[in-house]
């Protein structure tokens, strides 16, 4: 019999935002494939490929799949990045779990990936870099959310190509569109935090690079402090 999969937060937030229309799903960096057996396993997509540029994780990704009893809708695939995937063959893509800056490389290394599939993505770090770098190679973000897993709060973005206006700093750092979530205040708070640490750490830098870098960290707390401010109002009223 089927063993029945439980995720944890973070990962059924991602697996909740797969429409139920989804032909074909791909996770890539899949780990031990828990969002692709869950999702299959509910009848939430047709097939999936669980790819990972590991041949351990893939390992466990083949045994999760083989307990679920879902071995002939999940198809392993071992590379990198997009590599492993066919332009159109996938109508969703999960790419999660890794940095922001990392998940930026594995789209910029395939560009058809702004010609129609859904992408979550779900940083681990850095997904100022990912929010600034979006926008900019011409993926617009749909739709954002948080989710609490273990204490830690981590960001989900859903793009697909398309065009938007470039990220301020605001928007890189606190989010393009968090302002109903009702973690947000807390996101915020823990930004904001982050920024003015990391600004006090280049407090004593003589390198003239540094400072204007600790000017751009203080700007940006500020602008989150607003932020914060307005949506603290907007809670109380």
């Amino acid at each position: 019999m089927p063993e029945k999969l439980e995720l944890g937060p973070r990962l059924r937030a991602i697996a909740d935002l797969v429409p139920p229309d989804c032909r074909c799903l791909a996770d890539i960096g899949t780990d031990h494939g828990y969002v692709p057996a869950a999702l299959l396993l509910a009848g939430r997509v047709g097939r999936a490929v669980a790819a990972d540029v590991g041949a351990l994780p893939l390992d466990h990704a083949r045994r999760t799949a083989a307990r679920c009893g879902v071995e002939d809708r999940m198809d392993l695939r071992l590379g990198d990045g997009l590599s492993v995937l066919s332009p159109g063959e996938a109508d969703v893509i999960v790419i999660a779990g890794m940095g922001g800056d990392t998940i930026a490389g594995i789209l910029a290394a395939a560009p058809w990936s702004r010609d129609g599939p859904l992408l979550l993505l779900q940083p681990m770090s850095r997904a100022h870099e990912l929010r600034r770098w979006l926008p900019e190679r011409g993926y617009a973000v749909r739709a954002e959310t948080l989710v609490q897993d273990k204490g830690v709060l981590y960001p989900i973005l859903s793009a697909a190509g398309g065009t938007m206006a470039p990220a301020s700093e605001a928007q890189a750092w606190g989010g393009f569109l968090l302002e109903g979530d009702p973690l947000w205040g807390r996101y915020l708070s823990d930004r904001i935090l982050r920024l003015r640490r990391a600004a006090a750490g280049l407090e004593r830098a003589r390198d003239p690079a540094l400072a204007v870098k600790r000017t751009a960290l203080l700007s940006a707390a500020a602008a989150l402090e607003q932020k914060r401010e307005e949506w603290s109002r907007g809670e109380r009223t």
